[in-house]
């Protein structure tokens, strides 16, 4: 079954502009409403690090799940900031970012990859006792800037040893847009039957003129967990200083109609997302 994530959250944490927690609100009580799987809506970090998602607490309790089959997720770096996530019975998934860059690993959650190993076993008995639900981002999955060793092989290593840990859920990043159809092909081809117990998802970050082909090349690998940003807004602001923009949802829905595939998605509520994102993000 197909599964679309759209990424408000991602699309907002780059931008220094501070956007106002009831236009954060506004926008994404629209989004709850389009039938996406889920809406990644905040997270739980250090203002100091991200100061655009200081108020998800706020949005999240001022958020109307009355009308809405779409669940919540929420990105968390750390046990403090899981157990503050699971707080809220709104939020059915937390995320977190397990990068298989040392240096990125550091820069993103000030903390190395076997410490993140022990981290990621911690939020998960977080996750169990509050019945929520894991999801981990393999950040750099598919290519490293750092001058580090990177091969595919070293990606499936650390999603079998994160599968062992019980994560059900792992989203396969290409932080900085380097992925290429082959490489995308190669781990969702070796890793989706060698792990029937996890469900793989692809959070791409990509430019306009290769996102089409970066799609396809994981759903024709078994990939049905796409994660993606409307207009294509956002990138991590912990990786380099140019942002590569995130999958466009436009792209994403282009893609499937062309193939033919059913995403469930409302239009009417979908054009006016397009429309209402625009005053969202004042500086794009």
């Amino acid at each position: 079954m197909l599964k679309l994530i759209e990424c408000p959250r991602d699309a907002m944490q780059g931008i220094s502009t501070f956007i106002e927690t009831e236009k954060k609100i506004e926008y994404i009580n629209l989004l709850l409403k389009a039938g996406f799987d889920t809406i990644d809506a905040g997270s739980f970090v250090s203002a100091k690090a991200i100061p655009q998602m200081q108020d998800s607490a706020k949005v999240f309790e001022a958020l109307d799940m009355s009308n809405t089959k779409s669940k919540l997720l929420a990105i968390v770096a750390n046990e403090r900031g899981a157990a503050d996530a699971a707080a809220f019975a709104n939020i059915s998934y937390l995320g977190f970012p397990f990068s298989i860059s040392e240096t990125f690993q550091q820069r993103n959650t000030n903390s190395s990859i076997e410490q993140s190993l022990g981290r990621v076993a911690e939020i998960q008995n977080i996750c169990v006792k509050h019945n929520k639900e894991m999801v981990v981002y393999i950040s750099m999955a598919f290519g490293n800037p750092y001058q580090e060793e990177w091969n595919a092989d070293l990606a499936i290593h650390w999603c079998n040893k994160l599968a062992a840990l019980g994560i059900k859920t792992l989203a396969l990043s290409d932080t900085i847009g380097v992925s290429n159809p082959e490489n995308i092909q190669y781990l969702f081809s070796n890793l989706i039957p060698a792990l029937p117990q996890v469900e793989f998802g692809a959070h791409l970050h990509s430019t306009p003129q290769t996102a089409t082909e970066k799609i396809a090349a994981a759903y024709q690998a078994g990939c049905r967990r796409f994660d993606s940003a409307i207009h294509g807004l956002g990138g991590c602001p912990m990786a380099m200083d140019d942002l590569t923009g995130n999958l466009a949802t436009e792209t994403l829905l282009n893609y499937f109609a062309q193939e033919k595939i059913e995403t469930r998605l409302q239009s009417n509520i979908m054009d006016e997302a397009y429309r209402l994102a625009w005053s969202v993000f004042p500086t794009h």
